[in-house]
């Protein structure tokens, strides 16, 4: 049976192919293993001089595998589960800290546990055909793998509302997009040949290559609504929101646990004080909290199991719930 990551050395260049196309390349036990064994190998050998991690099917990561956890999760065998998402976790914080160049070729779509092993690497590559989300809250899930953090402090525009909007909505940074938030730090034309060249070059490469994307960014236009009316609670937000941003708000959202957005936003709040290590434990302990709730399971069967887009969501909960598992 074929591994789904293909990892492989070429010259100095260590390098992780996700293979595991069928399932978009969404993340289990043995490629979170395999991802973490190499990184690890590679950290301390001088015969390794960067990384690159990349897809050779049409999108790079939808995430993670939640069907395969749910079904752990309506079993009750809770341990597995959380020892996944603590190991997935502790990966995303040594990919950030790497000592080495830690490249991602981000071809297609990446979502959740994707933008997990790529997003915190030191270069991000992307084409015009890219784009990224963290729709978890259609899950009945929190935004995690480091994302609560990243997204409050992406360099183009650092923004706890911002932060906020991006995971609260699940919406879809386009290729520009990505590039104006520094979500991506390059964009290029095409990867054909791009592979070969870093192997040669190095990350000089990258810079070679790297165009200016040919569309102009959308989020800019919504940055004035988003600063004024995504402050506070999920419930003072909805308070706020007005106007052309509250029609987007509602759309993005009308498949959106309730309880999942509430939630998420006492994350953010208690993130933007902490660091990316800080944040991780908050995520592992509120999505160990949100995976026992009942809308985890059934947000994955209305969207990846039955696929009917009908989720019979339970009311939110109270801010305090979920406030009380978080640390500040």
């Amino acid at each position: 049976m074929n591994q789904p990551v293909k990892v492989t050395v070429e010259k100095s260049t260590g390098i992780l192919t996700l293979d595991r196309p069928k399932a978009l390349n969404s993340l289990n036990d043995e490629m979170m293993t395999l991802i973490t064994d190499a990184l690890i190998a590679w950290k301390d050998d001088p015969a390794i001089e960067q990384v690159v991690i990349r897809s050779d099917a049409k999108h790079f990561c939808a995430g993670g595998d939640v069907r395969t956890i749910r079904d752990q999760v309506l079993a009750e065998d809770f341990q597995p589960v959380d020892d996944f998402f603590a190991y997935e976790y502790n990966t995303n914080l040594m990919i950030s800290e790497y000592p080495k160049p830690y490249i991602a070729l981000m071809n297609g779509l990446t979502m959740g546990g994707g933008l997990g092993v790529s997003a915190h690497g030191s270069h991000r590559v992307i084409t015009s055909d890219s784009w990224a989300s963290m729709p978890e809250i259609n899950i009945g899930f929190i935004t995690d793998v480091g994302i609560s953090h990243l997204f409050q402090h992406l360099p183009g525009h650092p923004s706890l509302a911002l932060g906020k909007f991006l995971g609260l909505t699940g919406y879809r940074l386009k290729a520009a997009d990505m590039i104006e938030t520094g979500l991506a730090t390059h964009h290029v034309e095409s990867f054909d040949g791009l592979l070969e060249a870093i192997i040669e070059k190095g990350v000089s490469a990258i810079e070679e290559a790297a165009i200016a994307p040919s569309a102009s960014p959308e989020l800019p236009s919504l940055y004035d609504g988003i600063e004024a009316q995504f402050q506070g609670s999920w419930e003072e937000i909805e308070q706020n929101l007005h106007g052309d941003l509250k029609e987007l708000v509602d759309k993005l959202t009308s498949q959106a646990s309730p309880s999942a957005l509430v939630a998420a936003t006492e994350l953010f709040e208690a993130n933007s004080q902490l660091d990316l290590a800080g944040s991780l434990d908050n995520e592992g302990a509120l999505g160990s909290f949100m995976r026992r709730e009942p809308d985890f399971a059934e947000g994955v069967r209305a969207v990846l199991v039955d696929k009917d887009q009908d989720p019979h969501f339970a009311e939110a909960g109270p801010a305090e719930r979920y406030r009380a598992v978080l640390k500040r």
